[in-house]
């Protein structure tokens, strides 16, 4: 420490060094197309050898939205939709209860939109403590359909994205697998949608400005982030 800072006894700071994995289910977090391989690929077929353990992706890492993703946000409240608190583990949302959630809040998704599927969870976890293990309530992968025919351009959750069981004893996620490999899909994992969804209520107004601004960790999978949704 400089002379000076030792010089003045009346004057102090605070400061950090932060480590983060962000990854899993308990931080809000963007994954980028190179967080998953297929059969050794990534999306458009790159080859998941342009990600190295020492320089992270060479292609498709979280700086591709160095600048954001700002779109069109719609909020489907598949629990609200069910007239249920929340999902229970292990519930799947499938793609009659997209067009039910659509229907009933009077939207309509359409190309490039952000689309986030209110389960309820973080309602059970404020209300009943959080979920214990790897079953959770989530899209089902037959939604996967569904989402590339109205062009979405991300979809987000509550929880992780997948429910668990997924029903497909080879695929261990098949939601992100799919999305991120096959569909090009940026995924937010573990947003806390409950206030969106007070507030979407309130207002009768189940769209919104969607602003997600990653941090520019350099070749890396993804970033922690923190969503904003302006009605």
């Amino acid at each position: 420490m400089p002379p000076a800072f030792h010089a003045d006894r009346r004057w102090g700071f605070s400061s950090e060094r932060l480590g983060i994995s962000f990854h899993g289910n308990t931080l809000t977090h963007v994954d980028s197309p190179c967080h998953i391989f297929w059969d050794g690929t990534m999306y458009n077929g790159r080859s998941h050898s342009l990600v190295d353990a020492t320089t992270g992706s060479a292609w498709a890492a979280v700086t591709a939205a160095a600048n954001g993703i700002i779109t069109r946000g719609v909020l489907l409240d598949v629990a609200r939709a069910r007239g249920v608190p929340w999902l229970e583990p292990g519930q799947g949302v499938f793609p009659d209860d997209l067009e039910e959630a659509e229907r009933r809040q009077g939207v309509r998704v359409r190309s490039g939109d952000a689309v986030l599927l209110r389960t309820g969870y973080g309602r059970a976890r404020h209300e009943a403590g959080a979920a214990s293990g790897f079953t959770q309530a989530g899209w089902h992968a037959s939604c996967l359909p569904w989402l590339h025919e109205r062009e979405v351009a991300l979809i987000g959750a509550d929880t992780p994205q997948d429910v668990q069981p997924s029903g497909y004893e080879d695929v261990l996620m098949p939601v992100h697998a799919v999305s991120l490999v096959a569909m090009g899909l940026w995924l937010l994992d573990n947003c806390d949608l409950e206030a969106c969804a007070a507030t979407a209520v309130e207002l009768g107004q189940w769209d919104f400005h969607l602003a997600v601004a990653p941090v520019r960790f350099a070749g890396t999978s993804g970033s922690p982030v923190n969503p904003i949704a302006t009605f």
